[in-house]
């Protein structure tokens, strides 16, 4: 049960969606009926997503904002998409918030604490790896182990998809990765602009769509490849 007193004032919450019919409308309408704000994107989704997503939107006018995407693009185009346009709504804090179910929305406000009591610039929701599936658990730990070698950063969860920004972090941050690259990505830019970062457990609701979904060895062996060249960038 949540707080009915929480704070939303000036939370947006960034919700990259392709192909996600079955799950964006229950995601984006409990977000929207805590109070918070809510960017849909829809990366050009060839089901219901769209459909779907103003349906909610009819129901909650004033939290619920839709941006598409002709085709699909990629994670990473969405979320910079999303950015762009919480930016033009006033947004204090982003927060981006997969659209399969996954997360829980009771870990918004735990993820956006750090930021609102000015103890950190950026929070990332650190996944117990404890709980999480053996393919799954093994692809994140190769991704952290990655991610200590090439940028120096060791973190808990670097492929997260449930992360806080307050609004000057973000605007730091540039993304280039249109894919799952961006995940990554953001931590290169956390360090590269000496943000102030903090982790904080949260939980992860997994289903069968959610486990055959994220980083695989194809687009972990991709991800290598960008960390290797983001050696030489200047």
């Amino acid at each position: 049960m949540y707080n009915q007193i929480e704070d939303t004032d000036g939370v947006f919450l960034i919700v990259p969606a392709f192909n996600e019919e079955r799950t964006v409308s229950k995601v984006i309408e409990e977000i929207a009926n805590r109070g918070y704000h809510v960017v849909l994107v829809n990366d050009g989704s060839k089901d219901n997503t769209y459909i779907n997503a103003k349906k909610s939107q009819e129901k909650y006018p004033n939290n619920i904002f839709i941006v598409s995407h002709i085709i699909n693009r990629g994670l990473g185009a969405a979320l910079k998409t999303g950015l762009v346009s919480a930016r033009n709504h006033g947004a204090k804090f982003v927060v981006t918030f997969d659209s399969d179910g996954q997360h829980e929305v009771d870990d918004i406000a735990k993820v956006c604490k750090p930021l609102k009591e000015g103890k950190s610039e950026v929070v990332i929701g650190a996944r117990p790896f404890s709980d999480m599936p053996i393919t799954k658990n093994f692809a994140n730990t190769v991704m952290n182990l990655l991610t200590l070698i090439f940028y120096q950063v060791n973190v808990k969860d670097s492929q997260s998809g449930l992360r806080a920004f307050t609004i000057d972090a973000a605007n730091k941050i540039n993304i280039v990765s249109e894919g799952y690259g961006v995940s990554s990505e953001f931590i290169r830019e956390i360090k590269d602009n000496n943000l102030k970062l903090e982790e904080v457990t949260i939980t992860t609701i997994y289903t069968d769509d959610t486990q055959h979904k994220g980083t695989n060895a194809m687009v972990g062996f991709k991800i290598m490849c960008k960390m290797f060249l983001d050696l030489f960038r200047l």
